[in-house]
């Protein structure tokens, strides 16, 4: 097994997707790419971030996001979150003003999620890696194999969980849930290009903390300071 730095609760629960050929081979070639000078984002540390903030017992939301941002000083670890100090991209911008319309909390001025994470968040994305200015650059090297394993186990070994489901990507992971212990949300993706045919509305936030209460859990602060 490769020795990767992830939550003791996760590699436990992962034990067999970090056992597989395909995971040591995804590792071999990251360390070849930045042996080659490639720049990759996040920095290694925070590849696996949101493991570590989210442990799998804390988990009662799975917002599921595609891959990393690709600008410097962007990423880190956390899908549509921002470091501080970066400006929070179009899509997290529109994250924030359905946040207020759902539920009055005032736009924050910075995009950095990691309260979310440490409420029992989970921000993942589908490719926990990529490489600067090459979007989906990391899509097929044995990510989603992996992050489709992650999705499936909180599935199976968890109940009363919130999906957030956002675009047509993160909805063809659907079939890995089951519909009949869990909520599923779906709505358009918060991007500019889409945004308006059916995110802005969708009080996502709102139903999350309904259905969490319903289910004897402490709601989520979407607020983040």
């Amino acid at each position: 097994m490769v020795n990767v730095k992830i939550e003791n609760s996760w590699k436990a629960q992962l034990l067999n997707e970090l056992s597989q050929s395909y995971f040591e081979s995804l590792t071999h070639f990251l360390k070849n790419e930045k042996l080659a000078g490639k720049i990759i984002y996040p920095e290694g540390k925070a590849i696996f971030e949101a493991f570590a903030l989210t442990p799998f017992d804390n988990v009662k939301v799975l917002i599921l996001g595609q891959d990393p941002y690709h600008g410097k000083g962007q990423a880190h670890g956390l899908c549509f979150s921002v470091q501080h100090g970066v400006k929070p991209p179009p899509s997290l911008v529109n994250i924030f003003k359905e946040i207020k319309d759902d539920i009055g909390l005032e736009i924050p001025n910075h995009g950095n999620l990691t309260q979310w994470a440490e409420q029992g968040i989970l921000l993942l994305n589908a490719s926990l890696t990529v490489e600067e200015a090459k979007p989906m650059s990391h899509a097929n090297i044995g990510w989603e194999r992996f992050t489709d394993a992650v999705i499936r186990k909180v599935s199976e070994e968890k109940e009363g969980v919130v999906f957030i489901l956002w675009g047509r990507f993160a909805q063809q992971k659907e079939s890995l849930i089951d519909h009949s212990k869990h909520l599923i949300l779906k709505a358009a993706h918060p991007s500019p290009f889409s945004a308006y045919n059916g995110f802005l509305g969708c009080k996502h936030f709102s139903k999350t903390n309904e259905y969490l209460r319903k289910q004897g859990k402490y709601p989520i602060n979407w607020s983040i300071g």
